[in-house]
C-alpha cells in the first residue's frame, strides 16, 4: 500500500505534511483524542499505549504527573503512596476534592485520572515504596517517576532502579523553585552519587539510637505552590516521554529552575566509582512461588541452580522482637525496621525503652527459615538474593505476579 496522508477536516495540508515523517497511512481524525499528538513527527502513540510507568508519590507533583500520563494515553500507570488526602492537599493537588478527605491518595488519584482518560489503566497502591513494593515491579515497568519529599525514599528508589536497570526521573520542589534529574542505569551518575555526609546525617535523624523510627521527626512539610508542581511535573513527564520513545536524554544531569528570577540552568551531576547504589542484578531465575512461601521452600527451589548451604539476604533489616532491658518483657514483632516506631518499643510494664533484635540474613539452619517470606519482610513479587558457598543466585517470586501487576 502506498504512503498517504488523509485529512478528515479542512486544515492546511502543506503545514501538516511537514510535521510528519513517512509513516504509512497517517490519518488525522478529530474524533481521535490523540490526533494532535500524532502530528509530532517522532510520536508513536502505540509505544505509549504499551508502556508501563511507576509513579512514586501522589502529592502535588504526583497529581500533575499522573494527570499528564493519563492525558498522553500511557497504557498502564502504577501509583504508590502511603498517605491519605488531607485538607492541605487541596490547594496543590488537581485530582483531589474535599470529599476525598481520609481516603488513600494513590487510590483517589488513580480513580480521578481514569475519569480523565478511560482508555488508560491506573492502579493505586496504598503503601510504602520501601517495604511494600517488590523489585519485580521495578523491573517490569519502563520508567519510574519520583514525586517524593524525603531522601530516604529517593535513595531506596534509586537503588531499586539500579538493581534492575530501570531509568528513573526525580524532582524536588520548594516554594516556587524546583529541580528535575534524569538517571539511566547503569552508566550515568545516580541520586546517591550526589549525596553528601550532611544528607546521610539528616536522613539518619529520623531514627533513634536503637535505629527505630522517630515519630516526631518525619518528612518535612515543604512549602510549595501548585504552579511549581505543575512545571516540574511537566518536565518529569517530558523526560519520561523521551525515554519511552528511545530518544536521547541528559542522563546524570539536573535541570534547575529559579522561579524568583525565572532562570533555568542545567548541571552535570558527579559520578562516584565507589557509589553503593551501583549494583546491578543479573537476570533473575523465575520461581513459581510467592512471598507466602517459607524461606525453606525458597532454598529448596534454589537447589536447581545453586549449591547449598544457603543464606537469604534481607534488603530490609528485620526487627524480630523487642526486649526490655530492665524487666525482661518481650514482644514478637517481625516487621522491617522502618515500620517499627519508638512508641512500639515502650515496655508496658516499666515504661523503659525496649531494645530491638534485628537480623539482615536468614541461614538455612535457622528456625526463621520456617517463617514465610512475608513474615521476613519480603514484599510480593520481589527479587531475592540467596547466597551459597560458590556464589549468589537471584530469584524472582513469580508466583505473586498476577496479584502485584493486576490492574
Amino acid at each position: 500500500m502506498s504512503d498517504s496522508l488523509t485529512f478528515l477536516d479542512d486544515e492546511d495540508s502543506s503545514e501538516l505534511a511537514s510535521a510528519v515523517d513517512s509513516s504509512p497511512d497517517l490519518i488525522i481524525d478529530d474524533a481521535d483524542r490523540y490526533s494532535r499528538l500524532r502530528l509530532i513527527s517522532w510520536w508513536r502513540q502505540e509505544k505509549l499505549a504499551a508502556a508501563k510507568v511507576l509513579v512514586v508519590g501522589a502529592g502535588a507533583l504526583g497529581n500533575e504527573v499522573i494527570k499528564n500520563l493519563a492525558l498522553l494515553g500511557v497504557g498502564t500507570t502504577y501509583v504508590i503512596d502511603l498517605d491519605n488526602v488531607e485538607p492541605s492537599n487541596l490547594s496543590r493537588s488537581v485530582l483531589f476534592r474535599a470529599e476525598d478527605g481520609g481516603q488513600p491518595k494513590a487510590e483517589v488519584a488513580a480513580r480521578r485520572a481514569t475519569e480523565i482518560n478511560p482508555e488508560v489503566t491506573i492502579k493505586g497502591i496504598r503503601g510504602d515504596v520501601i517495604t511494600d513494593l517488590g523489585l519485580g515491579l521495578f523491573a517490569e515497568v519502563d520508567v519510574v517517576i519520583g514525586c517524593l519529599d524525603n531522601r530516604e525514599a529517593r535513595l531506596w528508589v534509586n537503588r531499586q532502579c539500579w538493581k534492575v536497570s530501570t531509568p528513573w526521573v526525580d524532582s524536588g520542589i520548594q516554594e516556587i523553585q524546583g529541580v528535575v534529574k534524569v538517571f539511566v542505569p547503569p552508566h550515568s551518575s545516580c541520586y546517591e552519587c550526589t549525596m553528601t555526609e550532611r544528607d546521610y546525617q539528616l536522613m539518619n535523624l529520623r531514627y533513634s539510637c536503637p535505629l527505630l523510627r522517630r515519630e516526631d521527626i518525619l518528612a518535612g512539610k515543604v512549602p510549595t505552590a501548585p504552579t511549581i508542581a505543575s512545571m516540574m511535573a511537566a518536565l518529569e513527564v517530558q523526560e519520561a516521554l523521551k525515554l519511552l520513545h528511545g530518544m536521547p536524554v541528559a542522563a546524570g544531569s539536573a535541570l534547575v529552575f529559579n522561579g524568583v528570577t525565572n532562570q533555568f540552568y542545567s548541571t552535570k551531576l558527579p559520578f562516584r566509582d565507589d557509589c553503593l547504589s551501583h549494583e546491578t542484578y543479573p537476570d533473575p531465575v523465575a520461581l513459581p512461588i510467592g512471598h507466602a512461601a517459607t524461606a525453606r521452600s525458597l532454598f529448596e527451589a534454589a537447589r536447581s541452580t545453586l549449591d547449598g548451604p544457603f543464606r537469604l539476604a534481607l534488603d530490609r533489616d528485620l526487627v524480630t522482637e523487642l526486649e526490655c532491658p530492665r524487666c525482661g518483657w518481650r514482644k514478637d514483632v517481625f516487621r522491617p525496621r522502618t515500620k517499627v516506631a519508638m512508641a512500639d518499643a515502650v515496655c508496658p510494664t516499666c515504661r523503659e525503652s525496649a531494645r530491638p533484635a534485628m537480623v539482615s540474613e536468614i541461614d538455612e539452619d535457622s528456625p526463621l527459615a520456617d517463617r514465610s517470606l512475608a513474615d521476613l519482610g519480603i514484599p510480593a513479587y520481589d527479587i531475592v538474593r540467596v547466597d551459597g558457598p560458590a556464589g549468589s543466585g537471584f530469584f524472582l517470586l513469580a508466583g505473586d505476579r498476577a496479584t502485584a501487576m493486576a490492574t
